[in-house]
């Protein structure tokens, strides 16, 4: 499971003095304002980036970090992950998942067939959709929802579901 948690993403400066555009990779951009801190990830480092001001405007947030006062000092970070630690995530309800731990779960079958690895999750208006990477190559595209999902235990790494009806013909 993995410690860090992706939050954002720099998408570009904002202005002169130092601020960023951020798209927002939480399910609730608001909590940025409860964060006083995140991680650059510069893909080489981890840098601390202590939050000054956040800003929102349209689906975007936007942050002022502490000590970087100025466009030439931030714009290098254009495309860079905002990562927070596990301990500053969000508390999730009962069957709410973190998608960065459901990616590479086995997934199973309540007959017991092994149908493949959970490889992507598309978030959607109504539900979530998970996509499994069968063996034979193809996609199977599975809702999440409490008819199709029985059981997620990330200890053991593996996800047991029933497929509808029709879900195998697609």
């Amino acid at each position: 499971m993995e410690n860090m948690l992706r939050v954002g993403v720099i998408t570009s400066a904002h202005g002169i003095k130092g601020e960023v555009k951020v798209f927002p990779t939480t399910d609730d951009a608001k909590r940025f304002k409860e964060l006083k801190e995140v991680i650059l990830d510069t893909g080489k480092e981890h840098i601390p980036m202590e939050i000054e001001h956040v800003k929102f405007f349209k689906n975007m947030v936007i942050l002022k970090f502490r000590g970087y006062d100025n466009i030439n000092e931030i714009e290098k970070y254009k495309s860079r992950d905002l990562l927070i630690t596990r301990d500053q995530a969000v508390d999730l309800e009962p069957d709410e998942y973190f998608i960065t731990d459901l990616i590479g779960l086995a997934v199973v079958s309540d007959q017991g067939a092994e149908l493949g690895i959970l490889k992507d999750v598309l978030e959607t208006g109504a539900n979530d959709v998970y996509v499994v990477a069968m063996k034979d190559g193809k996609e199977l595209m599975l809702p999440a929802i409490g008819d199709c999902i029985l059981n997620v235990d990330l200890e053991q790494g593996r996800m047991e579901v029933h497929v509808l009806e029709g879900l195998m013909d697609l």
